[in-house]
């Protein structure tokens, strides 16, 4: 697969096997995402790659207590006022039972962290997809780390190597496709929008 063709079939994976990710694939994301662009050339990211399932589902249930409390405005965005919903249900989990997760963090007072962190996951979503694996942007730890800072949140994730001065600004979730073929979905969906003028 070309890099243009894995750029064009990356589609989100929400399901996944059980099944371990090989440590030369995983490597060959996170290296995707260290070669990744930064501000300044200045590699801030903190790649933290969770594989332990018990970690993973902690912090997933964390992360439901913590959008169980919160309110709901009329400007909560969409996909955070699903998980707020869920979460008070009692049935969410952000991670979709991924093998895999990757917190990237950088530096509070850097100006181009979330460029950097978002560039970052995009090399590895991409890579992913060269590679026959599934992946999906996951935004609930930065609501959690960033926006609102919750403390249990916080306070787990120092004891996972999280520095005090960091916050995740982006993750994925990697993995198996729960698919007949095991593969990811690649059909093109057709584009709604991000228009393009050329001047």
């Amino acid at each position: 697969m070309d890099t243009l063709e894995a750029i064009m079939t990356r589609r989100s994976t929400r399901k996944y096997t059980t099944r371990a990710v090989e440590e030369a694939l995983l490597h060959k994301v996170v290296e995707a995402g260290r070669y990744a662009p930064s501000g300044g050339n200045h590699q801030f990211n903190h790649f933290l790659v969770m594989r332990d399932k018990a970690a993973i589902q902690h912090l997933a249930h964390l992360a439901k207590e913590a959008f169980a409390k919160m309110e709901i405005t009329d400007n909560t965005y969409v996909s955070l006022k699903t998980a707020i919903l869920r979460s008070q249900k009692g049935d969410y989990d952000f991670s979709y039972h991924a093998p895999v997760l990757i917190l990237v963090a950088n530096q509070k007072t850097y100006a181009n962290n979330l460029a950097d962190a978002a560039v970052a996951v995009e090399n590895m979503m991409v890579a992913a997809n060269a590679l026959d694996l599934g992946s999906c942007w996951i935004n609930q730890i930065k609501w959690l780390t960033v926006d609102t800072e919750d403390q249990p949140v916080l306070s787990y994730l120092y004891t996972l190597g999280l520095k005090k001065q960091e916050r995740v600004y982006a993750s994925m979730i990697l993995g198996y496709p729960d698919t007949p073929n095991a593969l990811p979905e690649r059909t093109a969906l057709a584009r709604k929008g991000n228009e393009v003028s050329y001047l």
